[in-house]
């Protein structure tokens, strides 16, 4: 919210300044003043880089030193999103625990111990959904998956087997079930010994 009102201040007070840009150095519209202006700014300042900038361009604040800088970016860096408007475009911060975002309701990306499910950055997945470290989202287990890790299934529901990380209602064959794991294991076949 400070952001935003600083950035309406600034470019208040290039409007209403009246400020000839010929006259001022280092703030400049145009001519050779314009060449001080770092690229992509309408209008700019010694002290503050950036009040106002060319269309389509997002105004962003950056931090140099002590003091904000205004800069003008043709997409907005991660950790932002762009909001368009008909007099100034702006990068905006995301939501704390997201690490980018598409829009201040909508995460892409989240931060280390938060995990993706719908937009939102959650720090447990829900029901029938297991935490993707890797990916920091929730995803779905394989049906009749009881408990998944990173994705992969390590426990079946009580009346399935698990075999090879999936959950089965019977066994394939070459394999028969482990009633007390609830596995399905290669079959063990005993061959008639000969006696002489």
């Amino acid at each position: 919210m400070r952001r935003t009102s600083l950035i309406w201040i600034l470019h208040f007070l290039n409007l209403t300044k009246g400020l000839d840009n010929r006259k001022i150095p280092g703030y400049g519209r145009n001519s050779s003043a314009g060449r001080l202006c770092p690229a992509g700014c309408a209008t700019c300042s010694t002290l503050n880089g950036c009040l106002s900038c060319k269309p389509r361009l997002f105004f962003n604040l950056e931090l140099d030193g002590m003091r904000q800088r205004g800069t003008c970016l043709s997409s907005c860096p991660r950790g932002y999103y762009g909001m368009r408007s008909p007099h100034i475009s702006t990068c905006t911060r995301c939501k704390e625990d997201c690490a980018s975002c598409f829009s201040e309701n909508f995460c892409t990306h989240c931060h280390p111990g938060h995990f993706l499910f719908w937009g939102k950055c959650e720090k447990r997945c829900p029901n029938g959904l297991t935490p993707n470290a890797a990916l920091r989202e929730c995803t779905e287990c394989s049906a009749g998956c009881e408990l998944c890790v990173r994705g992969v299934c390590v426990r079946c529901r009580a009346d399935l087997y698990f075999h090879h990380g999936r959950c089965q209602l019977t066994c394939p064959g070459g394999f028969e079930p482990d009633l007390q794991l609830m596995q399905c294991v290669p079959k063990v076949s005993f061959s008639p010994s000969s006696s002489s």
